[in-house]
C-alpha cells in the first residue's frame, strides 16, 4: 500500500531492508572476567563452545534464577546476582545464592574493574580486582578470599595474583600465590602466539614432582593446544574454529566451533513494507575427549604434599564427546539442543527486549542410563548490556557486495543509513552498536 501511493505522489519507495536482531548473549558475561583467566584457557574456541554446552541448559528438576542491573545514575557499576536450586526441595539438597557487585573505570571498557562477591557457600566473601593498560598491553590482577567457613586448607584459599601481556598476536602471562605457605612459583604460565588464522599456545601448572626441577621436567604438569580460526569476531559475520590439544600429556581433546550468519524472507505485518527479511543465527559446536592412558592416582606423599588441586574430572573419565546447535530465529527466540553419550538436552529461550530485558528459558533433559526425562527453569533480568535492532541492505548476507550496492547504500540517507556488508567485511565497524562489534583485539 505504501509503495502504491508513493508511486501516485511521484516519490521513490524506500529501498528494501532486512531486519538484524541483536544477539540473546553478546558480549557474553565470561567476557567481562576475561583478565582474570589465563588466555591459554579462553583461547581456541573455549570461550564460544562453553557459552554454547552450557548457557540456557539447566540442571534437570532444578531452577536458576540472575538478576543483572545496573543504576542509571552510574554505568560504571553493577550488581549480579543469582539463586538456583531443586524444583522438589529436599532435606539434602540446599539452595544457592551469590552476588557480584563490581565497578569498571571505563564503560565500554570491561578490563579494568573491582569486584566483591558475596555467597552462602566458600568463599563467603572475596575480591576481585584487574587493571589493563592497553596502550603498553601490560595488566595485573589478583583473586582474594577474605572469609571462609572453613579453614584455609588449599592454596589458593590464601589468594592469587597475576600478571600478564597482551596484544593482538601474543599472549603471556603467570600467576603465584604471594600468601601461601608452599612454595609453587608460578603457579600457573602460559604462552600463546597467533600467526594468521593460526593460533599455538602452551600452558604450565605444577601439580606433579616433589621439585621444582622435577615438576618442569614432568610432562604431566605441561598442557598445548593449536587452532585455526575465520572471522572477524563480530556476530554479523561467520565464524570458524578449529582445535587440537593435548591436555597434560594423558588426554587428547579435538573441537570446533562455527557461528553462521543466514538470512531469510519473512512477511511480517507489524513492520513497514520495505522489510524483506531478516537476520538469524546459527551456532554448531563439537568436542571430542579422548583418553590416552589411565589415569595414575598413586602418588607419594610428596606429591601430595605439594598438590595444588584435585585433578580435573574429565582426566579421569573415559572418552567421551558432546555436540550442539543453536539457533536464534529473530530478537526474542532461541532454541538450542545438545547430544552426548550420557544424556541429550533441549532448551528454548525468550526474551523480551523490554528495559531491563526479562528472559525464560525451559530445558528438557533426557537421560540415557535411566531413560527418563526432566525439566529445569530459567528466568534473567537484565539491563547492564543494550541492545538495538538494526537494519541492513538486503545483500547483508547473501550477496557479495559490488560498486553498485556501495552507491545504491551511500544514496540511502534519507533516514538511518543501514548497515553495509562491505563495511563489516572490511573490518569497519563505525557506527555499528557496540553489542554488534567485535571484542577488543587483545591475545
Amino acid at each position: 500500500m505504501g509503495n502504491v501511493l508513493g508511486d501516485f505522489f511521484g516519490k521513490e519507495p524506500p529501498p528494501p531492508m532486512v531486519l538484524v536482531p541483536p544477539l540473546f548473549d553478546y558480549p557474553p558475561l565470561a567476557a567481562r572476567t576475561r583478565m582474570l583467566e589465563s588466555s591459554y584457557d579462553l583461547l581456541f574456541g573455549k570461550l564460544a563452545l562453553k557459552g554454547l554446552f552450557q548457557d540456557y541448559f539447566e540442571q534437570a528438576r532444578h531452577f536458576n534464577t540472575m538478576i543483572m542491573l545496573k543504576p542509571i545514575d552510574d554505568p560504571h557499576v553493577d550488581l549480579v546476582a543469582t539463586l538456583s536450586g531443586p524444583l522438589d526441595h529436599k532435606p539434602e539438597e540446599t539452595m544457592n545464592g551469590n552476588a557480584f557487585f563490581r565497578w569498571q573505570s571505563d564503560v565500554h571498557d570491561p578490563h579494568t574493574f573491582v569486584d566483591l562477591f558475596v555467597s552462602n557457600s566458600d568463599p563467603v566473601l572475596q575480591t576481585r580486582a584487574c587493571a589493563y593498560y592497553p596502550k603498553y598491553g601490560f595488566g595485573a590482577f589478583g583473586v582474594f578470599p577474605l572469609l571462609l567457613k572453613q579453614s584455609r586448607i588449599t592454596s589458593e584459599d590464601f589468594g592469587v595474583m597475576g600478571l600478564r601481556y597482551g596484544s593482538a598476536n601474543l599472549s603471556i602471562g603467570a600467576t603465584v600465590m604471594p600468601f601461601s605457605v608452599k612454595d609453587d612459583l608460578p603457579r600457573k604460565a602460559w604462552l600463546v602466539m597467533k600467526m594468521g588464522s593460526l593460533t599455538a599456545g602452551v600452558q604450565y601448572e605444577p601439580e606433579f614432582g616433589s621439585k621444582d626441577g622435577q615438576k618442569y621436567k614432568d610432562v604431566k604438569n605441561w598442557s598445548g593446544a593449536i587452532g585455526y580460526g575465520v572471522g572477524s569476531g563480530s556476530p554479523l559475520s561467520p565464524s570458524f574454529n578449529f582445535g587440537l590439544e593435548l591436555s597434560r600429556s594423558n588426554q587428547f581433546i579435538a573441537s570446533f566451533y562455527q557461528h553462521v550468519v543466514v538470512q531469510r524472507r519473512v512477511k511480517n505485518p507489524l513492520e513497514e513494507n520495505q522489510i524483506v527479511g531478516i537476520t538469524n543465527y546459527i551456532d554448531f559446536g563439537f568436542e571430542l575427549q579422548s583418553r590416552l592412558d589411565r589415569f595414575d592416582d598413586t602418588k607419594s606423599s610428596d606429591d601430595e604434599s605439594n598438590s595444588n588441586s584435585v585433578p580435573d574430572p574429565k582426566n579421569i573419565s573415559d572418552s567421551t564427546f558432546q555436540v550442539a546447535a543453536s539457533w536464534q530465529a529473530n530478537k526474542n527466540c532461541l532454541l538450542k539442543g545438545k547430544v552426548g553419550p550420557l544424556s541429550s538436552s533441549l532448551a528454548f529461550a525468550f526474551k523480551s527486549w523490554w528495559k531491563p530485558s526479562f528472559t525464560f528459558s525451559i530445558s528438557a533433559v533426557r537421560d540415557h542410563v535411566f531413560g527418563n526425562t526432566a525439566y529445569g527453569f530459567g528466568i534473567r533480568v537484565e539491563n547492564i548490556r543494550q541492545a538495538s535492532y538494526e537494519r541492513a541492505d538486503p545483500n547483508f548476507v547473501m550477496l557479495t557486495p559490488t560498486k553498485e550496492h556501495l552507491a545504491q547504500g551511500i544514496a540511502w540517507e534519507a533516514g538511518k543509513r543501514p548497515m553495509l556488508e562491505s563495511n563489516i567485511n572490511a573490518g569497519n565497524f563505525d557506527g555499528i552498536p557496540m553489542e554488534l562489534r567485535p571484542l577488543r583485539k587483545i591475545l
